[in-house]
């Protein structure tokens, strides 16, 4: 047959080979980035071009974050290459593959769970994250008093009873302090009563 690289007949034993379903003179049938000869050595072939191990490792992408090649599947996310193993959460370190996740402002990878405990508001009552319960998407923050409350612990400070519910729901505030109604009318007249006996 004729040679797949220089198109010359191949004649004589033992002057040829076969690779890639096609003929090639032992000579020519070399590595397309180094030229060395590849009968009898291990070589990979992309694209009907054959490649020494070395040459074809130094073609593949590396990972942004180990820097070694990648052999086998690659993960693409924020625009960068990834070994399927080290795409994972900046916090709990769990991989990403297949997960939902997030990033913040500084390019750093995070699982949604940990960029919520890490960003989400905080409750000005229990100093809790205000973020949503497992397995939902959403929740519900109130912000009263430029201060930020999970709906249970959104209370009246003297009475304790739910702010967002029932019947003392809204909020009265006085004096920066969250109150229901009765309790906002019942500060209201002992402030009063102890204005006018100051008089």
């Amino acid at each position: 047959g004729r040679c797949a690289r220089c198109g010359e007949n191949v004649v004589g034993e033992g002057t040829g080979c076969t690779a890639m379903d096609q003929v090639f003179h032992v000579d020519c049938f070399t590595c397309i980035i180094c030229n060395n000869k590849l009968r009898g050595q291990p070589f990979y072939a992309v694209e009907k071009k054959a490649y020494c191990e070395p040459c074809y490792i130094n073609t593949l992408e590396q990972c942004s974050v180990c820097s070694k090649p990648i052999m086998e599947r690659i993960l693409r996310a924020t625009g960068k290459a990834y070994h399927p193993h080290c795409f994972t959460c900046v916090m709990c370190h769990r991989s990403l593959d297949g997960i939902p996740f997030t990033v913040d402002a500084g390019g750093l990878i995070h699982c949604i769970e940990d960029f919520h405990k890490k960003f989400a508001p905080r409750c000005s009552v229990c100093k809790e994250p205000i973020m949503p319960a497992p397995g939902q998407e959403e929740t519900v923050r109130i912000v009263a008093l430029d201060r930020d409350f999970h709906v249970h612990c959104y209370r009246c400070e003297d009475c304790g009873g739910l702010l967002s519910e029932g019947d003392n729901q809204g909020c009265y505030p006085l004096d920066g302090h969250i109150l229901c109604k009765t309790c906002n009318s019942a500060r209201i007249r002992v402030l009063t009563a102890k204005a006018s006996t100051d008089l």
